[in-house]
């Protein structure tokens, strides 16, 4: 592939994902806390010993954190599509990388399949659009293993041996052990295989060690500085060793990423495990560097799957090195027809995509709104399965059915997302938050948030600019007398104190999935109307 080509491949991909990061509303699992662990540290002044809402948050390096108090310093907000571009650049990065290093050694068209199939599996793509740490994690170790892969060729470049160890603690400090672990384990193995142990010095030698090291010890003295030793015990203890023996947050059976990678890697992952499986039971693997691949993808399988915590996006670091291995492959398994159907099969239910959604539609069993741009979206998937499809049927080679399944994807993003807008309220907090501050202006109430039976409710300070309060039993909610209390609508009906709170209240507001409710006044008064089926605003009748 030409320096050219690939660079507007690249651009092409960045043009499809941009109205993703700049249409939709911050999600509340993660990015809101995030968002709300920054904000804290700046208003305390915390660079390296953080909290949420006055807890201790040792879970994460200070790496990405900064980068969210950087960009809100900067811009003066939360901008989601700034903070997009540390996930979607980096993952940009990985492609580039990747390609450079392993793409160059390959034809054209399976170089180009690699980097497709790897940038639309879905939790590449999906960690290239939402705000995590982990595609930066995953470039710093592709980079620190691509150095390595050059010092072991003998084609080291001056400061080669910098560049490595400055990669893996960046790597490390960016999301932790992971980023450690995955590089000196894969390489380890790989030199045990050749026969070559005995060189581990030349890549893991005391300049190695001493980098990171000394980057370690200058950041755990930060943080001891800052958070004291309980901070500290909690940051490399509990949050490493505790997660990985015994994990008190994500626990999971050995085998969950044997399972986790069927969808993780959709649709790509039939073809990809066949690869990996065809190459190994044909002795087809191929010379160092593929084998390496191969190593790298399956010695970080069963590391993590030997670690009690697991979650399929702490994966992600060994997908573009599977990606990359099967692409290698296809000269001789693309050609099979096993190849044929793994590529067949995810063309032809893309296919489906617009009927089904036309069915699904007419007999009323989306709760989500359907618009034009998500008819679109799927009449994009379907025509890229179709080509894909014919493509297929008119050739022998699986690979010709990769690049029309990738287009009708892009294009079906790039679509798809102007129905984001739409789709924002039961996505996140952010209209919710936005009608509530109104709502306490326009009735001159107290700055005082409430949230019932909300999940992460606490990371709303984000938007409102104080923490609500959260309240989960029936006794609490019967004592609110002041500000508003945000609470689900789907809960009425079936939650009798919410019913007799909201049959008293003020004043209630729809606001999409959600209730905006005043309570009522201490001096009582009559209770409002019916608020499933009556106005958006219901008022408290005056005595």
């Amino acid at each position: 592939m030409t320096r050219k080509k690939h660079f507007l491949l690249l651009a092409l991909l960045f043009v499809a994902l941009l109205p993703l990061m700049c249409l939709r509303d911050f999600t509340p699992d993660n990015e809101l806390r995030y968002l709300s662990i920054a904000d804290e540290a700046l208003r305390e002044g915390h660079f390296f010993a953080f909290t949420s809402h006055g807890a201790p948050y040792a879970d994460k390096p200070p790496l990405y954190l900064w980068i969210v108090m950087l960009c809100r310093a900067v811009a003066g907000r939360h901008l989601l599509p700034l903070l997009g571009l540390f996930s979607l650049l980096p993952a940009l990065g990985v492609l580039r990388a990747m390609d450079r290093w392993v793409g160059v050694r390959m034809a054209d068209r399976d170089a180009r399949a690699g980097m497709l199939t790897l940038a639309s599996s879905a939790f590449f793509l999906g960690a290239a659009v939402v705000l995590r740490m982990d595609m930066l994690m995953c470039l710093f170790i592709v980079l620190a293993l691509r150095v390595f892969w050059r010092m072991y060729e003998g084609r080291a470049r001056r400061g080669d041996t910098m560049r490595f160890p400055a990669y893996v603690f960046l790597a490390l400090f960016t999301k932790g052990p992971v980023g450690l672990l995955v590089p000196l384990v894969s390489v380890v193995v790989f030199l045990l295989l050749e026969g070559r142990l005995r060189t581990l010095g030349r890549y893991w030698g005391w300049r190695t060690w001493g980098v990171i090291l000394a980057g370690c010890l200058v950041w755990f003295g930060a943080v001891y500085a800052e958070g004291g030793r309980e901070y500290l015990d909690n940051l490399l203890f509990h949050q490493t060793i505790d997660r990985a023996v015994d994990a008190f947050h994500h626990k999971a059976p050995v085998y969950y990423y044997l399972v986790a990678i069927w969808y993780a890697l959709a649709p790509w992952s039939p073809w990809m495990v066949a690869s990996v499986v065809a190459a190994l039971v044909c002795r087809k693997v191929g010379e160092a560097l593929p084998k390496f691949l191969l190593t790298v993808f399956l010695t970080t399988l069963v590391m993590l799957s030997a670690f009690s915590s697991k979650l399929q996006i702490y994966l992600l670091p060994a997908f573009p090195f599977l990606a990359y291995f099967a692409a290698w492959q296809l000269p001789w398994f693309g050609r099979t027809r096993l190849a044929w159907w793994c590529m067949a099969v995810p063309a032809l239910l893309l296919a489906f995509a617009l009927p089904l959604l036309i069915l699904t539609q007419a007999a009323e069993l989306l709760t989500l709104p359907v618009s034009a741009p998500l008819y679109l979206a799927a009449g994009l998937l379907t025509a890229g399965g179709l080509v894909a499809m014919f493509r297929l049927w008119r050739g022998s080679d699986a690979a010709c059915g990769v690049a029309p399944v990738v287009a009708g994807l892009f294009a079906a993003l790039f679509a798809g997302a102007f129905a984001l807008p739409s789709l924002n309220p039961m996505i996140g907090y952010g209209d919710l938050c936005r009608q509530a501050s109104e709502v306490v202006r326009a009735e001159g109430l107290p700055v005082r948030y409430s949230t019932y039976r909300i999940r992460r409710s606490e990371n709303m300070d984000v938007y409102l600019g104080v923490p609500p309060r959260a309240i989960c039993d029936a006794d609490s909610l019967a004592e609110v007398r002041e500000g508003v209390v945000l609470a689900r609508r789907r809960d009425l009906g079936h939650d009798p104190a919410l019913d007799r709170f909201v049959g008293r209240a003020a004043l209630c507001r729809k606001a999409g999935e959600y209730l905006i409710v005043i309570p009522a006044d201490p001096a009582g008064g009559r209770p409002a109307a019916n608020v499933c089926g009556g106005p958006e605003d219901t008022r408290r009748s005056e005595p």
